[in-house]
């Protein structure tokens, strides 16, 4: 049932009072080219001279107002069509309405808590906030349409994580200048996978920093975090098959389903990482009898027997197990570095391998063939689980007796490993990329091995979706959103000691900020650097 009116109008959550006046800003945060803009001021958008009318305590005609301003947010709105009124702000009286059992009733929820006003099932009037599913809103299930009108705000969208997006939109606006706009918003994001990547594995980060990085997420529309959580320094997550592998500080099982949890309310996917051949020193120091020995019987770092099929039941009961964990679409496979590969010569290092490769596959066969068949048996264990699998580029092998199953997705770092590939050569044989460029995208604690630490500035103004290797563009039509779905900001921990996790989250800020206006709108900013850098300090201020 719907609940009493004017019972709060403190906003201390989102910093918003109800004494404020509308903030106007001539900043304005649209994209070039962008189709749609119908913002009354022009080509090309909003002047920058518009205001966004009197306090909702003034005059209600709208025709003593100029046209809303557009709405100053991260990400950029797509689509603003300004038109003349006061805007709206919350009152004593606000509400946030939404259909009882409705799929939008959490949502509705969750932005009354924010602004601290009432939730209500039905009834929506002036003053309110109305969220609603609607199956004409346009542009698949992350869109939504939010309009300002009649001294009241409608945020609707085919589905609820559009409507959710658009009650980030509004609290953006609201902490920047207390105020959102009279007018339309139409937005929905260019790329289905924004995410980010954390390596627990090699530096434990606790379940609130994850939340917290999970709750900024959010507010940027992100979607997706991979939990890099096994690696040759850590295994970070409670498990039955292995307990003696789990690293002392770790994640208990109930702490990742509350994680799990908070982020499926943010429309965010937890994306799981077991990384295989390779990085499995944490896992062999319980299971030394499956650790990998070359033709001289020493043991190579971190590299599991892939010859002894123990060791691919080992990982598959390990995936088996974190099923239950994990709801998300995706599981990500590793396959990077394995040791053996990166030898001049794998036949001759490890001809043990070589004559099971021959065996299975053919005398042509090699130990690359093996390396490619194991992971192949990996990725039927998680379609099986019903997960699309990802695995990392230098994992994918051309040519040889083995290729690469079908039905996965490959998430692209670099072209300098040995075997690596350029993006352009995955693209031709139809593979999906997922851009983690590690030119752009990789920030890897103490900086080893000629990594520097991302800006958000150089992302901003350079990279986008299509720049997968580099700082060179694909050619214009190969990086479609359904060949390159997304992206992520990959956290490596290298030198774990080099940053603590406070400062990781204060370096990783602008740059995450910086991906999520690319992968919403690849398109070129209209914003400068140094305009968008202070829109993000003043949202962020309001999240705190």
């Amino acid at each position: 049932m719907g609940s009493t009116r004017g019972k709060r109008a403190a906003l201390g959550v989102i910093a918003v009072t109800v004494a404020s006046a509308a903030a106007v800003t001539a900043t304005q945060l649209g994209c070039t080219g962008g189709e749609g803009d119908r913002s009354g001021s022009g080509e090309g958008g909003s002047t920058g001279e518009e205001t966004g009318g009197e306090s909702a305590d003034g005059p209600r005609d709208a025709a003593t107002h100029p046209p809303g301003a557009r709405p100053r947010v991260i990400p950029a709105v797509r689509d603003w069509e300004a038109a003349r009124g006061p805007g709206w702000k919350p009152g004593p009286d606000t509400r946030v309405v939404a259909e009882s059992g409705s799929a939008v009733e959490d949502e509705a929820r969750r932005l009354a808590r924010e602004l601290r006003v009432d939730y209500a099932d039905s009834g929506a009037g002036a003053g309110d906030v109305e969220l609603a599913l609607d199956s004409d809103v346009a542009g698949g299930r992350e869109a939504y349409e939010l309009t300002t009108a009649d001294g009241r705000v409608r945020i609707s969208g085919s589905a609820d994580a559009g409507v959710f997006y658009g009650t980030r939109t509004l609290v953006q606006s609201l902490r920047e200048r207390d105020a959102m706009p009279e007018g339309t918003v139409r937005d929905r994001p260019d790329r289905p996978q924004r995410g980010l990547m954390v390596d627990t594995a090699r530096k434990h980060f606790s379940a609130d920093w994850l939340a917290d990085r999970l709750r900024e997420m959010g507010d940027l529309k992100l979607n997706q975090l991979q939990l890099h959580f096994s690696d040759d320094q850590g295994f970070r997550i409670e498990s039955e098959t292995s307990p003696g592998s789990v690293s002392e500080q770790h994640l208990t099982k109930n702490q990742v389903r509350e994680l799990v949890r908070l982020a499926r309310s943010l429309h965010i996917t937890v994306v799981p990482e077991i990384d295989s051949p390779g990085h499995l020193g944490a896992l062999l120091a319980e299971h030394p009898e499956l650790a990998l020995r070359n033709g001289s019987g020493e043991l190579v770092e971190g590299a599991i027997d892939i010859g002894k099929p123990a060791a691919g039941r080992l990982v598959d009961e390990l995936l088996e197990e974190y099923a239950e964990l994990f709801p998300g679409a995706y599981w990500h496979l590793g396959g990077d570095e394995y040791r053996p590969l990166t030898a001049e010569d794998p036949e001759a290092n490890h001809p043990r391998l070589h004559r099971i490769a021959q065996r299975r596959f053919g005398e042509r066969a090699t130990v690359r063939d093996l390396a490619t068949a194991w992971l192949n048996d990996r990725a039927k264990t998680v379609r099986k689980l019903g997960y699309t699998p990802q695995v990392w580029n230098d994992g994918m092998h051309a040519g040889g007796e083995v290729r690469p199953s079908k039905r996965r997705e490959v998430t692209y770092w670099t072209g300098k490993e040995i075997g690596a590939r350029p993006p352009g050569e995955y693209l031709a044989e139809g593979w999906k990329l997922i851009n983690l460029n590690d030119e752009y995208l990789y920030y890897v604690l103490g900086e080893p091995q000629q990594f520097t630490y991302p800006t958000g500035e150089r992302i901003y103004r350079e990279w986008t979706p299509a720049v997968l290797r580099g700082s060179r563009a694909e050619p214009a039509g190969s990086t479609t959103p359904s060949r390159v779905p997304g992206a992520r900001l990959a956290v490596w921990c290298d030198l774990a000691d080099a940053q603590s996790a406070q400062e990781v989250a204060a370096g990783i800020r602008m740059p995450l900020a910086a991906l999520a206006q690319k992968v919403w709108d690849p398109r070129e900013p209209k914003a400068s650097w140094r305009e968008f850098r202070e829109l993000a300090d003043e949202v962020d201020r309001g999240r705190g």
